[in-house]
């Protein structure tokens, strides 16, 4: 029997993903894709998990895609298999649960822009990161045109992909595109250390501040400030904000986990787990949240206001 190709291991509320293909450099396929969408929707969905470390099993994170594949593919093939990859890397940057990429080696042309969509980026110091797909005459297809850019600037970005060049850990930090470099023995426990700290938080919050900068990002400017107002609104509404707060001038310890993971019901109407909706919260309850409704954003079960109110696809002026 071989080898799963995706790893998923839960601990201590953390789920480590691992990319299982070390004899193909964990190169990305339709296959590798359906299973990191199925990771992502495990994270989203699982009470006993708050967060995930992704990463690659030997000497590669991810290579890029895999290229015996990709050459057979047609046009309409390719541009099919470019849409699925972007839709999984959007649903796992979207994730109101943090994921922090481990990256332990070559991060090439789909391995660099699956790193970017993680929320965080911790690289050992072996890694190598590269978009080197115009040597191939093509161009990234799964987010990096777009997220590498806003990362680390136009100018550096179009460097990296019209040379091919690949950067090491060293200079990706520099300009930006990770969050830290370590020897390779202290990737794994960096990278779990890094999300500890953030599961110490509000998770309402956590997942407020992803998603107000990620979609903030795609607006103009006032709009974006209007969503971080509503969404600064929903978290006053919640007991999370007010266990928090409470707790902080009272000076005393308090876990966020161990709340809601005593608050969390099935919600009737949705069919899905409520990860404490500020509606609900305010409430006392933990059922279905009546602010919610068709046409609604309401990712995880929490976060519950019109689509029309800031989500890029709405135009002023459009009804709810």
């Amino acid at each position: 029997m071989s080898d799963p190709v995706l790893l998923f291991d839960v601990a201590d509320r953390v789920a480590t993903i691992t990319i299982n293909r070390p004899d193909r450099l964990n190169a990305l396929n339709d296959n590798v894709f359906e299973l990191l969408a199925d990771a992502v929707a495990r994270v989203q969905t699982r009470d006993d998990i708050g967060g995930a470390i992704l990463t690659g099993a030997g000497r590669a994170f991810v290579a890029g895609a895999d290229i015996t594949e990709l050459q057979a593919k047609s046009p309409g093939e390719a541009l099919k298999l470019s849409r699925r990859g972007q839709e999984v890397f959007r649903h796992l940057e979207l994730l109101e649960k943090p994921v922090v990429a481990a990256v332990n080696g070559f991060a090439f042309g789909g391995g660099c822009e699956l790193a970017m969509a993680c929320h965080v980026r911790i690289a050992s110091d072996q890694a190598k990161f590269g978009q080197p797909e115009v040597k191939l005459g093509t161009i990234p297809g799964y987010g990096g045109t777009q997220r590498l850019p806003r990362l680390v600037g136009t100018g550096r970005a179009l460097q990296l992909m019209l040379t091919g060049d690949p950067i090491d850990a060293a200079e990706a930090f520099r300009i930006g595109l990770v969050n830290a470099v370590v020897p390779p023995e202290a990737l794994m426990p960096t990278a779990r250390a890094m999300l500890d700290r953030m599961l110490a938080n509000g998770p309402l919050a956590l997942g407020a501040c992803i998603d107000a900068v990620h979609r903030g990002a795609a607006l103009p400017l006032d709009e974006a400030l209007a969503m971080e107002s509503a969404q600064f609104g929903l978290m006053a509404a919640s007991a999370d904000m007010r266990e928090g707060t409470a707790s902080r001038c009272r000076r005393r310890g308090w876990s966020w986990w161990a709340r809601t993971a005593r608050a969390r019901r099935t919600c009737s109407r949705r069919r899905t787990t409520c990860r404490s909706c500020a509606a609900c919260a305010a409430r006392g309850t933990w059922t279905w949240c009546g602010s919610a409704r068709p046409g609604s954003t309401s990712r995880g079960g929490w976060r519950t206001a019109p689509r029309s109110r800031w989500d890029s696809s709405a135009r002023p002026g459009a009804s709810a």
